[in-house]
């Protein structure tokens, strides 16, 4: 057969051939296909992890939110953390006071459900059993520990009702600047969103840049920090500093009402259901108001940022030269990460229903 020449890849030279097999030509037509498959494989992996870093929320001044951190890292800063808080006056007294409410919490569950049955002697429902005696002593530990908080917060609590029914019964905007001082690491006032953004505590009453006076907490030093992400927050729902107040003031008077009925009553005449009602509303009251706050003020910081530390910084440049992206938002997570498992989920219950 006459030879046949071809050019080379990359060349002008030609090279020959003595013939032409077709089983040849379809093992080079199969390696060819898969050499495009795994381009094409590279190519879309190469754009998702640039899409990834990409799709980072980027601020006009830079700023990028904390990275997250694995479960260990984490656990080893918040022992630090604590031994730091721990050091500290209020820190000792607040480990000591959870400390005793756990360790009597925890015994007056046991008693209930009847972990110790030789307390019993024969009946352990008899009053005058260990069992029963225990129980009474436990309960009185407990309700005076929760006197502590209940009573001992009731001055500032009845002060954040004062203000907030003066601000709803007079319309008195100064009374709720005032709240606003005091909830200022979550609540923000109406108008706040627009406030310059470099005005903070440290400048507030030197600036000479103008601003709307009834969008500030009183005093003016309880203003929120400047944004470090440039972005102030939005108003908060004026619903929810009523829930907050009204449920911390719910929280003291069921401790009185809960205080009547152990201290008026001895245990032989006291309801056998006033210990547990009022300790379970009172509890709940204080758990919802104490959630609500905490969910409004990670809110609040998911947009207006938190400080960076040392190790932040250290740890973002590490990651930035080996090419570990990070999503630029508090949580440190993909925005759409639910809906997309979500989506996964019903797109391989679907196949195997099809299937």
């Amino acid at each position: 057969m006459p030879e046949e020449s071809s050019p080379m890849l990359g060349g002008g030279a030609a090279t020959t051939t003595t013939g032409s097999n077709p089983h040849d030509d379809i093992v080079e037509a199969d390696h060819h296909n898969d050499h495009k498959v795994q381009e094409s494989t590279g190519a879309t992996v190469a754009a998702s992890l640039v899409g990834t870093i990409t799709r980072e929320q980027q601020y006009e001044n830079g700023y990028h939110f904390p990275p997250k951190y694995s479960w260990r890292e984490t656990i080893e800063q918040g022992l630090v953390d604590f031994w730091a808080f721990y050091n500290t006056g209020f820190g000792f007294f607040l480990t000591i006071y959870s400390l005793n409410v756990i360790a009597w919490g925890g015994m007056l569950f046991l008693l209930l459900c009847n972990a110790s049955p030789w307390m019993c002697n024969g009946d352990c429902n008899n009053i005058d059993s260990p069992r029963r005696i225990w129980i009474e002593t436990d309960s009185q530990i407990l309700n005076a520990l929760f006197c502590v908080t209940g009573f001992g917060l009731a001055p500032w609590r009845f002060r954040d009702l004062y203000l907030l029914l003066k601000y709803r019964i007079k319309k008195d905007t100064r009374a709720l600047r005032e709240l606003a001082g005091v909830h200022r690491g979550w609540f923000r006032l109406a108008g706040s969103e627009s406030l310059p953004l470099r005005l903070g505590p440290k400048n507030i009453e030197e600036t000479t840049t103008s601003y709307s006076e009834q969008s500030v907490p009183l005093p003016l030093e309880k203003i929120s920090d400047a944004p470090p992400t440039g972005i102030r927050a939005p108003p908060t729902k004026m619903w929810k500093m009523d829930c907050v107040v009204w449920l911390n003031v719910a929280n003291t008077l069921l401790q009185v009402c809960l205080s009547t009925f152990m201290w008026a009553l001895n245990r032989y005449d006291r309801p056998s259901w006033s210990t547990g009602l009022f300790v379970c509303l009172a509890c709940i009251v204080a758990g919802i108001a104490g959630v609500m706050t905490a969910i409004e003020g990670k809110h609040v910081k998911a947009i207006e940022g938190v400080p960076l530390t040392k190790r932040d910084h250290e740890r973002l440049a590490r990651d930035k030269e080996l090419g570990i992206p990070h999503w630029n938002n508090i949580k440190d997570k993909d925005p759409q990460e639910k809906e997309n498992k979500k989506k996964a989920k019903k797109m391989a219950s679907h196949e195997e229903k099809t299937a």
